[in-house]
């Protein structure tokens, strides 16, 4: 279920409107779904080619893209049950980086975990006829928005990322967030990153504070693990 919160002080954003209208077109454009034929018979959406259902897994989605500290601590925790060395490779990537300090925004805590004010951001996309949202629900009480991209916002993300290949990092690192995601519905992906101590801790109203200190730090031994299995099979050429 959708929950409408309260929208932050102005001096409390870290981004701009356009910044998120940007990151949150491409987030839409990678993670969404087919529409059916159903959908497009709603009148605004006869050009819809996607959908994210439930504005809780568009946020917890953009949790990830906008903390990349945190997405690489998943990768961790993905390599640890998985063995995937490849998956210590990607987190090493960007923690090895100054991206966990350059390229996080981060997210309020409250009642219901990470969340952010889409409304502004929304209202770019929409008004441009990139985007379209539905309310499901009564006039009393929405349970859930569907956020629809249009034939004309698709054209636009992939012009954009054409056009400026610096825009090329959302496109990769929301590869990375949907594969973490693995076809979670918001509820599942808001519990998982309830799992980190920094972020559950949080106090309602305040940012969620970075975890990139102690995500190096695991890293760090991680590597030192893996080091040592290579020798002791022999795997260090």
């Amino acid at each position: 279920m959708d929950q409408e919160l309260p929208e932050p002080e102005p001096d409390e954003r870290v981004t701009s409107r356009e910044q998120d209208a940007v990151r949150l077109l491409l987030l839409i454009d990678g993670a969404c779904e087919g529409v059916s034929n159903a959908d497009r018979a709603d009148p605004g959406l006869e050009t819809a080619v996607g959908v994210v259902r439930t504005q809780v897994r568009l946020q917890k989605l953009d949790f990830w893209l906008r903390n990349p500290d945190y997405l690489a601590d998943e990768l961790l925790t993905k390599h640890e049950s998985s063995g995937e060395a490849r998956l210590l490779e990607l987190a090493g990537q960007i923690l090895d980086s100054e991206e966990p300090e350059v390229r996080s925004y981060p997210m309020l805590r409250y009642h219901f975990g990470a969340y952010e004010p889409l409304d502004d951001a929304l209202a770019v996309l929409r008004s441009a006829g990139l985007v379209a949202r539905r309310r499901r629900g009564t006039v009393a009480r929405v349970r859930q928005h569907d956020y629809f991209l249009l034939m004309p916002g698709r054209t636009v993300a992939r012009e954009m990322i054409r056009q400026a290949p610096a825009f090329q990092y959302y496109v990769d690192r929301i590869g990375l967030v949907l594969d973490l995601a693995d076809g979670r519905g918001g509820s599942q992906l808001k519990k998982q990153q309830y799992l980190q101590r920094e972020y559950a801790e949080a106090a309602r109203g305040d940012r969620i504070g970075s975890v990139s200190t102690r995500a190096r730090a695991r890293l760090a031994q991680l590597r030192r693990q893996a080091a040592g299995e290579d020798i002791e099979t022999g795997e260090h050429g």
